[in-house]
């Protein structure tokens, strides 16, 4: 008797966010091929979603440029599309944060994926902790503090212990490495035509209203580089006129990317200089040497797992388990 398959296939919805949690989203689908897998960019419900709609929020996932590029993205993937996860009562739910959990998705089940880096926890991170306040207030500091999940994936051993210590279940999280950062030698094969030289990647501090002394940053840069070839690869949310007009005002002759592969630039540097961006986790993995704001041990540590690209089979084993 032949077997119908399509009886076995669910339904999994998959949250997308900035262009970095698409690509992972979308690379766990692709070993989830068995199912019928749905796409949403990172959505809201309340005063947020009026928010969103009235522009305020275009410097998040929530709209803007952010919600533009995951859309662009899966529009030439060709994907199947369900904004807000409305059209079906879904078995599975996959995404990148946790900082809001819709109200149509807090009765699922969820798998948390870790989207990289995670911020310090400073002022912000004990306040809202402590008060009860709205997760995104403290970004991503407060990544797999909801609970609202069912396992949560992270990129190493060492952040399992940093979730473990912020109060995150230690039987709730699976170390799977993620999606874009669990083979990074692979970045090592490229056209960038630059070598050797310091890369200096800046941020969108200023655009999500937070403070940032880019001329203090800027100059650091030129000082480390000490003569050597500066590059800058500029945040993609960022007012990039505004950062182009500063670099070329106190670091002249350095070379500026507003657009291209930031992986395989880190790949072709030998220094790279930033704040706290997610893009560190690539310099960490190919051992470049890194100026940050964070505690070289402390980088050490959450150094992101390799395994030749296997983590988006790994999370959709575990996304297999819950089905």
């Amino acid at each position: 008797m032949e077997i119908d398959r399509t009886m076995n296939r669910k339904k999994i919805l998959l949250i997308c966010g900035t262009l970095n949690q698409t690509t992972m989203m979308y690379q766990i689908a692709q070993q989830l091929q068995e199912h019928d897998c749905y796409f949403t960019p990172f959505y809201s419900d309340g005063f947020l979603n009026l928010l969103a709609q009235k522009g305020y929020l275009d410097f998040s996932p929530l709209g803007g440029q952010p919600k533009s590029r995951t859309e662009m993205f899966l529009r030439e993937k060709g994907v199947k599309f369900d904004y807000g996860g409305v059209q079906y009562d879904y078995d599975l739910v996959v995404t990148c944060s946790d900082l809001i959990i819709p109200e149509n998705i807090q009765n699922k089940k969820i798998i948390l994926i870790q989207e990289g880096m995670t911020d310090p926890e400073n002022f912000k991170y004990y306040l809202v902790k402590s008060l009860g306040l709205p997760r995104y207030l403290a970004n991503t500091s407060m990544t797999g503090l909801s609970d609202a999940y069912v396992k949560f994936c992270v990129a190493s051993e060492g952040y399992k212990e940093l979730f473990i210590n912020k109060g995150v279940k230690p039987e709730k999280i699976a170390v799977t490495g993620i999606p874009n950062f669990d083979n990074c030698q692979a970045y090592l094969n490229n056209d960038f035509p630059y070598q050797h030289y310091v890369l200096a990647a800046t941020s969108h501090l200023r655009e999500t209203f937070k403070y940032e002394n880019r001329k203090a940053f800027i100059q650091k840069a030129v000082s480390i580089a000490d003569g050597r070839q500066l590059i800058f690869k500029l945040h993609p949310n960022e007012k990039k006129d505004r950062a182009i007009r500063e670099i070329e005002q106190w670091a002249p002759g350095s070379l500026i990317f507003a657009d291209g592969n930031t992986n395989h630039m880190i790949a072709n540097c030998d220094t790279m200089v930033t704040k706290y961006s997610t893009v560190v986790m690539v310099a960490l993995a190919l051992n470049k040497k890194i100026y940050s704001d964070l505690d070289e041990e402390y980088l050490k540590k959450i150094t992101p797992l390799q395994n030749g690209g296997k983590s988006a089979e790994n999370i959709a084993r575990i996304c297999e388990e819950y089905l």
